[in-house]
C-alpha cells in the first residue's frame, strides 16, 4: 500500500495540481492586495472618500467608528465593504483565467486536414491514388484529376 500511495503521490497529475494550487494561492493573494491596495482606494476617494473595508452594519445597536473597533468590541457585524472587495477578487482572477484559457485554446493547434491522396474509380467504387489512369481492381481507364 505503501508502494501504491508513494507511486500516486509522485505521478506528475498529481505534482501538477499541487504546483496549480500553489501559484493560485500566491496569485490570488496578489489580487487580493491590488484590490485592497491600490484598485478601492482610489474609487473610493472617487465615491466621496469611501473606505470599502470599514463599510459594515453594527447589529449591536452601539456605534462603532471603524470595523476594527466593533470587531474588539466583540459586535455583530455585517462586513458589506470586505463583500465588495471580495467580489472585485473574484472578477479579476475570473477574469485572469478567462484570458489563460482563451490563450491556451488558441495554442492548441487544430490538427490540419490530411491531404487528399485517393480518388474514388467511378466504375467499381474503389480507392484509388490520384495520379492513377486505371483502376487496379476493374482495369477500367479513369481521367487524370488535375491538382487544384
Amino acid at each position: 500500500m505503501l508502494k501504491d500511495f508513494k507511486e500516486f503521490a509522485v505521478k506528475g497529475n498529481v505534482l501538477d495540481l499541487a504546483v496549480g494550487v500553489v501559484i493560485g494561492a500566491a496569485f490570488g493573494k496578489i489580487v487580493t492586495s491590488f484590490v485592497s491596495d491600490l484598485l478601492m482606494p482610489p474609487i473610493g476617494r472617487v465615491l466621496g472618500k469611501v473606505d470599502f473595508s470599514n463599510l459594515f452594519i453594527d447589529l449591536s445597536g452601539a456605534h462603532h467608528a471603524t470595523l476594527a473597533e466593533a470587531k474588539a468590541a466583540g459586535a455583530a457585524t455585517i462586513n458589506y465593504g470586505l463583500f465588495i472587495n471580495s467580489i472585485m477578487d473574484f472578477l479579476i482572477v475570473a477574469f485572469a483565467v478567462f484570458l489563460l484559457v482563451r490563450q491556451i485554446n488558441k495554442l492548441r493547434a487544430q490538427p490540419a486536414a490530411a491531404a487528399v491522396t485517393t480518388k474514388e474509380c467511378p466504375y467499381c467504387v474503389s480507392l484509388i491514388p490520384l495520379k492513377a489512369t486505371r483502376c487496379p481492381n476493374c482495369t477500367s481507364q479513369v481521367l487524370l484529376e488535375k491538382a487544384s
